[in-house]
């Protein structure tokens, strides 16, 4: 329960820091509002779209053949998760599409009907598949890219894995993954002991009007337990893992920690001990988002800088 009302002072922080911080005082290496700009960017247009994201005329060229789809985690959607990176990645010439998942069926009135990440996981896993369909259709390749962040690393590894994505998916890359499952704020030690008193059923139906897809992120959960079955990878897959030692929200960082001959853990303190980067924002800043590039793009990986990173809002 703690985790889900967890989510309102981030919210409302968001709005705050993103109106509060942009290009006039943001470092020249910095992305102006870091992540949490993404909430203004939503309540200033509900429900709607990036620039440059979802233009389903868009051709891919010759250096980057692939479309990129953006998965995001709980509690967020296409604009708010993505406003910092996307930029970056249209810059460089990418083909940029991106859902929103999860939202979950009650919610109708604003702002929760937009919300995404909080419905069935299963249901999100098939609603990803469905829209990387559209993707292939609309760009006429046979393969896609994913970057996915937290709760999305979950939902989009659940769709390559277990229902047919490794077919369409070439590189998966991973924000703050969490293919161990999740044990914050008590989610794996409370599924566990309702599972050994009897009451398993029951904590799952008080949850499922509420946010179902926060105990299925719990390590021990059923969901888990499925996609870590074998291992999280899907074979012919590439994965990159990106983490930081400042995660607050998965918990412990090496949730997310899985090697394998196909995948590569990147934690991002270790080349650089001024890298503060938070949950939320290891994706928004300059650092996070070299290392999505160079995922993306291996042969033109260029050197991430050890800058300043700032704790929170990235």
């Amino acid at each position: 329960m703690r985790r889900l009302w967890s989510t309102v002072p981030i919210v409302i922080a968001g709005l705050v820091l993103a109106m509060g911080v942009g290009s006039a005082n943001a470092e020249p290496t910095a992305v102006p509002g870091g992540f949490f700009a993404g909430y203004a960017a939503e309540a200033a247009n509900h429900g709607g779209t990036l620039p440059g994201v979802n233009d389903w005329d868009c051709e891919p060229t010759p250096e980057h053949s692939l479309p990129v789809v953006l998965v995001h985690g709980t509690a967020a959607n296409a604009q708010i998760n993505w406003n910092a990176m996307a930029p970056t990645l249209k810059s460089e010439g990418y083909c940029l599409f991106a859902p929103t998942f999860g939202i979950l069926p009650t919610a109708t009135n604003w702002p929760l009907d937009s919300v995404g990440g909080l419905a069935s996981m299963y249901d999100s896993a098939a609603q990803v598949g469905a829209f990387v369909d559209k993707v292939l259709a609309a760009t006429k390749t046979d393969k896609v890219d994913m970057v996915a962040h937290s709760e999305g690393t979950l939902v989009g590894g659940y769709y390559v894995k277990l229902l047919g994505g490794a077919e369409v998916v070439d590189k998966f890359i991973a924000l703050t993954p969490v293919w161990k499952g999740n044990e914050a704020h008590g989610a794996g030690i409370a599924l566990d002991l309702a599972t050994q008193l009897g009451t398993k059923d029951q904590m799952l139906e008080f949850w499922d009007p509420v946010a179902p897809a926060l105990l299925q992120m719990a390590k021990g959960s059923d969901f888990m337990n499925e996609i870590t079955e074998g291992g999280p990878y899907a074979p012919g897959v590439k994965y990159t893992n990106i983490m930081t030692r400042y995660d607050d929200m998965v918990m412990p960082y090496t949730a997310g920690y899985i090697e394998a001959p196909n995948a590569t853990n990147i934690v991002v303190q270790d080349s650089c001990d001024q890298d503060f980067s938070g949950h939320a924002s290891v994706g928004a800043n300059v650092r996070g988002q070299q290392f999505v590039l160079n995922a993306l793009d291996p042969a033109n990986a260029e050197s991430v800088p050890c800058v300043f990173v700032p704790p929170m809002i990235g």
